[in-house]
C-alpha cells in the first residue's frame, strides 16, 4: 500500500510503499500502538507512518560524519562535554 505523509520536520510530502493493510491502519488510528499494529515494519517505517519523517531526514538531523574536536587550554579532545584527564589534573594541580 502506498502511504503518503507530510514530514513534521521538512513539511515535504513523501510517499512510501509499505506492506500494510487498511485494517492495520484502522487499528493504529483507533489507538493500537504502532509497534503492535505494524510489528513486521522497521522502526524507520513506523516512524514514517507516525510523523512523515523519512530515514534520510532522520539521519540528516542526528548523524554527524565526524566527531567534533576542539582545543581548550592547549589540550585537544573530542567535545563530549567532559574535561580530559589532563584538564582535570590541571584544575587540581595548576603546576602540572
Amino acid at each position: 500500500m502506498i502511504v503518503v505523509r507530510r514530514s513534521i520536520v521538512s513539511d515535504m510530502v513523501h510517499e512510501m510503499d509499505l506492506p500494510i493493510t487498511q485494517e492495520q491502519i484502522a487499528a493504529w488510528e483507533a489507538g493500537t500502538l504502532v509497534q503492535y499494529a505494524f510489528p513486521h515494519l522497521t522502526a524507520s517505517q513506523r516512524e514514517f507512518i507516525m510523523t512523515g519523517i523519512t530515514e534520510q531526514e532522520w539521519n540528516d538531523m542526528f548523524i554527524d560524519d565526524e566527531p567534533e574536536s576542539s582545543v581548550e587550554d592547549g589540550y585537544e579532545h573530542e567535545d563530549d562535554g567532559q574535561p580530559s584527564e589532563m584538564q582535570e589534573w590541571h584544575d587540581f594541580d595548576p603546576d602540572c
